[in-house]
């Protein structure tokens, strides 16, 4: 801590200055005029093929590979699929034929030919497939995937009635994937600035304040999209997931951190005449909170790194730098703009020297403070018992959330594979690979796929540089929960006759192995981020007893806020499940984000502790903290709650699924939990550190104050 102290007392030198708080805007400006152009570029680097999110060690990773040197390596198919209930009439066929006929004739390049329809033995529906060349999941092949599904969609204007048509297949639902992630970052990138600026004029209640810390953060966010693109362009994985996270990450924490440092800045003016000594003071004492909370979220995203899933694992440097940048810019720009703007900035509610902050004796956080000591017990023991209520939710959780049922609201694809269902096998349209390296083993695999568990038929013989492609149709959606569960039956069977020289890849075995991984990175990584946080906040307070606390009411704030998700996802929302992803993701950002607050309550409580003791510092530092908290929360929530703005159930899910948590840290966790608990346990709490003692001595000090000891007076005195 007091390394931190001596760091946030250097720091504030320089945007503090008279002078130096220009060089230190300049400078920013700089930067971002160079890295600026990059920033554009951000959406050019992410990459939503499924290969980009498996580690190269699962076996349908290495399927695609081995696939890759085949004639149709690079062929995703787009099916189009016809139907009519009560089976398809002659006027039916002969429009499918010049519907055919008309893709055929106005082809791009890349697409190939769109063979014969092939009519299902109830005469219901009928398939055309177009093969696309996609390269390697190229940005170009996923235009020409959208370019060619919409060709397609086009000459499905005008059918005869009662005749339904829809684009799916492989192509079709990339194209519909490429449509929704290419809107992610200007919608996402709207939607967050503009709750940040509602809630900042709210906030300040000023018609220029707001515009000081927005500024600082939007630098931030431009410079941290200009340096995840070079961050693509050196190998780290970036998917549309993380694209539409990272300025989530970089609005909320940043205003955060700026409120944090303006509140300290507030005060300081009542108490300084010169608004640099101000700016200096106010980042000695809240320059270290806001490192500690930084260092925290950055150590806890990083974890994410330890991923097997090449998107999870892409998300934690990424997010981290995103959060490095914001932490930077609000301790050193946006004090350059305070010192340099002044106390007139915050007009008409004008801080003066001498005057109070309303809740630093009285107001209501004064009065909430003052209930929290009067009853800590009983404060914290409702609180836990509340939480434990909203964590019940947590029985119903399921991950059957896929890439099949992904996006809310209608589409194309989805829709496309419904009606494919009615009339052929449901796996027709994506059917399980399976690469047989040996030919003279062939038959043998052939006759064990056939007979494994929900395989439908088998088709297909095309023969690669090394060995044969084969094609197993599952009984099962594709793309449901169900045909994963095949996937491991199916390579046993064939592995048992095979041996190594066979792989099974395709969707539901990519999914399969997605799943598997995902499973293994929650086992490993939310351990390795408690650990690393307790690490942080034992530095931090130079204590064990008072982190253990931190950390489980942060546990216990994520475990409701996962129960009362879960609750609105089946019963509510009705989502067909939760992304096997969300458990992680919530964890990481719950109790990095959900520390911060109590980093940024319990840095003002020790500071409290060493004048007042622990009994008047707990209370006097949940008073004068919780209004700036309180703000941070709504705004950090507010800005995670603007995921859901986007059409994909898994991105709606992580952004309520964090609001609710970080709502529960502000109002139940923070406010009432944690001061509680801290009082129940009294000095103890400092152990082992120096503090213990000194805050004993200081209660006692106080306590003499309060209630002084009766003096004894002798007889010849009362004389």
């Amino acid at each position: 801590m007091t390394r931190l102290r001596s760091l946030g007392h250097s720091l504030g030198q320089l945007p503090g200055g008279p002078r130096t708080k220009y060089a230190v805007i300049a400078v920013w400006l700089v930067i971002a005029f160079a890295i600026g152009p990059l920033s554009g570029k951000f959406e050019d680097a992410q990459e939503n093929d499924p290969v980009d999110y498996l580690p190269g060690s699962a076996e349908s990773v290495q399927t695609l590979e081995e696939l890759e040197d085949y004639p149709s390596g690079d062929i995703a198919d787009a099916v189009t699929v016809f139907r009519r209930d009560a089976g398809l009439t002659a006027a039916d066929r002969a429009q499918i034929a010049r519907t055919r006929g008309t893709i055929n004739g106005e082809r791009r390049d890349g697409v190939g030919t769109t063979g014969p329809a092939v009519i299902s033995e109830d005469g219901t529906t009928a398939l055309l497939s177009t093969p696309i060349t996609v390269e390697d999941g190229t940005n170009e092949a996923g235009e020409l995937m959208v370019d060619a599904t919409d060709d397609i969609k086009a000459q499905l204007a005008e059918l005869p009635a009662g005749l339904q048509a829809k684009v799916t297949g492989p192509a079709g639902f990339s194209a519909d994937a490429i449509d929704v992630f290419g809107d992610i970052n200007g919608s996402l990138l709207f939607a967050a600035a503009a709750i940040v600026l509602v809630l900042l004029i709210i906030i300040y209640r000023s018609p220029i304040f707001w515009m000081i810390p927005f500024f600082s953060v939007v630098l931030a966010e431009v410079t941290s999209r200009g340096l995840g693109y070079l961050l693509a362009e050196g190998g780290v994985t970036i998917n549309g997931q993380t694209g539409g996270i990272l300025p989530v990450l970089v609005f909320g924490a940043g205003t955060d951190y700026a409120l944090l440092l303006v509140s300290r800045y507030r005060e300081e003016l009542r108490r300084h005449d010169d608004k640099h000594e101000a700016v200096r003071v106010a980042l000695r004492r809240s320059g270290p909170a806001i490192i500690a909370s930084g260092a925290t979220v950055i150590a806890a995203l990083l974890t994410l790194s330890f991923a097997e899933v090449n998107g999870t694992a892409g998300l934690g440097p990424i997010g981290a730098m995103g959060i490095a940048l914001a932490m930077i810019a609000m301790l050193t720009i946006l004090p350059a703009l305070l010192a340099t703007f002044g106390r007139r900035a915050f007009w008409p509610f004008i801080p003066r020297v001498g005057s109070e902050g309303p809740d630093e004796t009285h107001g209501r956080w004064r009065r909430i403070a003052e209930w929290v000591g009067r009853g800590p017990r009983r404060v914290w023991v409702g609180t836990a018992a509340l939480l434990a209520v909203l964590a019940i939710g947590l029985v119903q959780l399921n991950g059957d959330l896929t890439s099949g049922n992904m996006f809310r609201g209608d589409v194309d694809s989805v829709e496309g594979q419904e009606l494919l269902a009615k009339g052929f096998p449901a796996g027709a349209q994506a059917p399980t690979n399976v690469v047989v390296n040996d030919r003279s083993k062939l038959p043998e695999v052939r006759a064990a796929l056939a007979g494994a568990p929900g395989v439908a038929e088998v088709s297909g013989s095309e023969r690669g540089p090394t060995g044969t492609k084969l094609e197993a149709t599952l009984t099962e959606d594709p793309l449901s929960t169900a045909a994963f569960e095949l996937v491991p039956g199916i390579r046993e069977a064939v592995h048992s006759v095979a041996g190594d020289d066979v792989l099974v890849g395709g969707p539901s075995a990519a999914e399969y192995d997605l799943r598997q991984s995902t499973a293994r990175d929650n086992r490993l990584i939310m351990p390795i981020a408690l650990v690393v946080v307790f690490v942080i906040l034992a530095l931090l307070l130079r204590a064990l007893v008072a982190p253990l606390i931190l950390i489980g009411t942060v546990i216990a704030s994520y475990a409701a806020a996962l129960g009362i998700g879960t609750f609105f996802f089946e019963n509510v929302f009705d989502f067909p499940g939760i992304d096997p992803g969300l458990p992680l993701f919530a964890f990481i950002f719950l109790v990095a984000l959900g520390v911060d607050y109590n980093i940024f309550l319990m840095a003002r409580v020790r500071e409290e502790t060493q004048r007042e003791g622990t009994r008047l510092g707990t209370i006097r530092g949940l008073a004068v903290t919780g209004a700036v908290i309180t703000s941070a929360g709504l705004v950090l929530a507010g800005t995670f709650a603007t995921l859901a703005v986007l059409p994909l159930v898994f991105l709606t899910e992580i952004g309520f699924t964090v609001a609710v948590g970080v709502l529960i840290d502000t109002f139940l966790v923070r406010t009432l939990l944690v001061p509680a608990l801290v009082l129940e346990v009294g000095d103890r709490v400092w152990w082992p550190s120096a503090l213990a003692n000194l805050a004993r001595r200081r209660s006692r000090e106080r306590e003499q104050e309060v209630s002084p000891r009766p003096q004894v007076v002798t007889e010849s005195e009362r004389s």
